[in-house]
């Protein structure tokens, strides 16, 4: 490491605020600091010689559609050798609902000889201002006033600082939000203004505490109004008090029928106490909703695992892992046996029990490296890395017998077993290997598995 006045480049990458990540030029990750691990979530041994192409990544862009290797900051560095800038990126872990978003930057350290190069990805966490930024048209356009302010310097003259107003603010007292930004709340205030609401509205702000109160402020040009207005404060992840936020309407009209103002300060205050909580709700509703398509799109409905669309894509990535790193694929299509009695028999119910039961054996068999799917009808699909040939059919017979424990009970205490055939394709994987090529090799054994009459393993071995 280089030494800049005794301080090691090592000590300072450390020491960054920033999580930081180094790639050699063929992406595999080769170095993270401490807060790369924090953000991500991961040990030094989970990332240090992961790649691009790890079929663990999983990234969303900011409309949450999942992100293809090829687009990724590292990928896209190394494409056109030139740096990324400000792109966020969101990152799906499975041990969080929400995503993390991320603010990536990434360049390229150029050598001599391109392989020795590196490319350097640096990032932080915006996850709080993305979900707040998700609240920004809302608020902008609301009819109620809002107004946020910081927390700090609560005492006359500075404080509190203004750092939002909306434009039902600009509206209501003339001024533009350039002409606030910075002053204070108090340029609203005159002489008829009621100092004993004001030295209440003082307190709450220096206990932390919300408050509703109504209080005479005046425009621009000195008009007179009534404000109804809530102030609450607001806190960080943290839970410390950064700033306050006052929703605001104008009852000047209401103050003159006290009857009505009654009724309408009621609904008023029920409406901005639960401001909050509908706004979540519905983010947390487009959520939800934006999961359930991704869900739907990658994942069969009926057993819950990866569907066809799916397999395809994590196949692929297994065959360029494998490619990479000259390994054997072991490509397997599953039928289970006679599958159509099931219907006929007994019912598509119990069809349907049937595929979930094989779904669930595959789930528990595989690692979680290994990429599995239902291919489509009563067939299913499996695409493995082994380290050698000879393991291919030790692994598919261990597979047809583990499904084979399987059975289903039925109302009147019946037993049904679940046999399977199984045609398998293994390949030393080059640049001629491709999906299409073993998924054919796979059938022509499958083939051949049910016509040796069902229940056994065929594997094809491809020639290089």
């Amino acid at each position: 490491m280089t030494k800049l006045n005794g301080v090691t480049l090592q000590t300072l990458l450390e020491n960054a605020n920033i999580g930081i990540v180094v790639h050699s030029w063929d992406t595999t990750v080769v170095y993270a600091n401490p807060v790369a691990l924090k953000l991500l979530r991961l040990t030094h041994e989970q990332i240090i010689g992961r790649d691009a192409l790890d079929p663990q990544w999983r990234f969303i862009d900011e409309g949450n559609r999942p992100v293809q290797h090829e687009n990724y900051p590292v990928s896209m560095v190394k494409r056109f050798k030139a740096p990324l800038n400000n792109e966020v990126l969101g990152v799906i872990d499975s041990n969080q609902l929400k995503p993390s978003w991320f603010m990536v930057n990434a360049y390229p350290e150029l050598a001599h000889k391109i392989e020795d190069s590196f490319i350097v990805v640096t990032f932080n966490d915006i996850s709080e201002q993305k979900h707040l930024f998700s609240f920004r048209s809302i608020v902008d356009n609301a009819q109620d006033v809002i107004i946020v302010t910081e927390s700090a310097n609560i005492d006359m003259p500075l404080g509190p600082s203004i750092v939002y107003v909306n434009k039902a603010f600009e509206r209501l007292t003339g001024y533009t939000q350039d002409e606030v930004i910075g002053d204070t709340p108090r340029i609203l205030q005159g002489k008829d203004t009621d100092k004993h609401e004001l030295a209440k509205i003082k307190q709450a702000l220096l206990n932390k505490q919300a408050i509703t109160t109504t209080i005479l402020n005046y425009s621009k040009t000195g008009h007179p109004y009534w404000l109804s207005m809530s102030i609450f404060p607001l806190k960080n992840k943290y839970g410390d008090v950064t700033h306050f936020a006052a929703l605001e309407r104008d009852v000047t009209s209401e103050k003159y029928y006290a009857e009505q103002l009654e009724s309408k300060n009621l609904s008023l205050k029920n409406i901005k106490e639960n401001l909050e909580k509908i706004i979540h709700e519905k983010t947390q509703e487009l959520y939800d909703a934006n999961k359930k398509l991704y869900h739907h799109a990658y994942y069969d409905a009926l057993t819950e695992i990866p569907n066809r669309r799916s397999f395809t894509e994590q196949a692929n990535k297994q065959l360029s892992r494998a490619k990479r790193d000259q390994a054997v694929i072991l490509l397997g299509l599953i039928d289970i046996d006679l599958f159509k009695k099931f219907n006929d028999n007994y019912g598509h119910a119990v069809g349907d029990q049937v595929l979930i039961a094989v779904a669930k054996t595959l789930y528990a068999f595989f690692r979680q490296e290994d990429v599995f799917g239902r291919y489509g009808g009563e067939e299913f699909a499996f695409c493995i890395l082994i380290t050698d040939e000879d393991q291919a059919y030790d692994i598919c017979e261990r597979l047809s017998k583990k499904i084979a424990l399987s059975t289903i009970s039925l109302e009147d205490e019946t037993q049904l077993s679940i046999t399977v055939s199984i045609g398998a394709s293994v390949a030393h994987v080059d640049e001629k290997t491709t999906l299409t090529k073993e998924l054919n090799n796979a059938d022509t054994a499958l083939y051949q598995a049910k016509s040796s009459g069902r229940n056994c393993v065929k594997v094809n071995i491809s020639t290089r």
